[in-house]
């Protein structure tokens, strides 16, 4: 196993997968807690379009699919603010303009192919290059120093923005750079597990910490730890074994969510019995504690 590190390819490829593994579950614990578990999808279409125009404009289609991914989250949240009832069909044509727009773009390029886009679609990890390996750095600190350096502001608003729009918070503002975080990560996670599975890998880790922890800086750490795991693991089972990195990834990540469900259903189940039963034994002490109270005053006034 220790052979594939002998190889830059691979010594890349698990640079970029420790880094994806870290930056999407940092980010993905948001959307968990604002139940919009599938925006990462979204803006994975929208994020084509982008790679798209990265081909036709010559140009890196990273960071090409940075600037049109953060416009189309930017989009997704003003819609979020002022859609209403027609909010989820705008959504809706976005997210398929975005992917049709894509296949369309990558055609008017001369030096593109729908072959080019198979790349980002499904990742293709063990083809990072340094250039690649560069964007992906700058991006995942990026994304961590907003993740995790507005931790604090960040839950207030997925818990309770009218809480937060209170206490002094800038709401809107918080909102908007979190939809542009999300749509960082997934630029950054589209050479790993492709853009139609970088969803999975933002949700699930964070998904299977939420069975085994309680409070949310717990449940932030344990889904960092499975997203490195998960990562990390599926890169070294499709060197060994060839197959694709993204579907291994995403495989482990689901495997990984039923262990741990299987194993925490029971440890919670005996720990909610534990705790009805010390409250049932409290208040049978209470109840003791009353009467004989009730008999000291009664003794008293006789």
């Amino acid at each position: 196993m220790t052979e594939m590190l002998d190889y830059a390819f691979m010594q890349r490829a698990l640079l970029a997968a420790l880094l994806v593994g870290i930056a999407a579950p940092a980010v993905g614990i948001y959307l968990v807690q604002r139940r919009q578990a599938i925006m990462g999808d979204g803006i994975g279409h929208v994020a084509l379009t982008g790679v798209a125009l990265g081909f036709l404009l010559s140009t890196n289609p990273v960071w090409m699919a940075v600037l049109v991914s953060s416009l189309g989250a930017i989009i997704m949240e003003l819609i979020r603010w002022y859609g209403k009832a027609r909010g989820d069909l705008a959504l809706a044509m976005l997210f398929y303009g975005g992917m049709a727009g894509g296949v369309m773009i990558i055609n008017l390029s001369p030096n593109g192919s729908n072959a080019n886009l198979t790349t980002y679609l499904f990742g293709s990890i063990t083809t990072v290059g340094d250039s690649d390996i560069v964007a992906i750095v700058c991006l995942s600190v990026f994304v961590l120093a907003v993740s995790l350096g507005l931790r604090r502001q960040l839950f207030a608003i997925c818990q309770d923005e009218e809480f937060a729009r209170v206490t002094g918070l800038p709401v809107r503002v918080l909102n908007l750079l979190l939809a542009v975080t999300a749509a960082v990560t997934v630029t950054v996670a589209m050479r790993v597990v492709g853009l139609l599975l970088v969803s999975a890998l933002m949700v699930i880790p964070v998904a299977a910490a939420q069975q085994a922890t309680r409070g949310f800086a717990a449940t932030l750490g344990l889904s960092v730890v499975f997203g490195v795991l998960v990562t990390l693991s599926g890169t070294t089972l499709s060197y060994e074994v060839d197959v694709p990195p993204g579907a291994s990834i995403v495989v482990l990540a689901i495997a990984l969510f039923a262990v741990v469900t299987a194993l925490a259903t029971p440890l919670a189940r005996r720990r909610a019995r534990s705790v009805a039963r010390g409250e049932e034994e409290g208040t049978l002490e209470g109840g003791e504690g009353t009467v004989g109270v009730e008999a000291t005053r009664r003794t008293t006034r006789v």
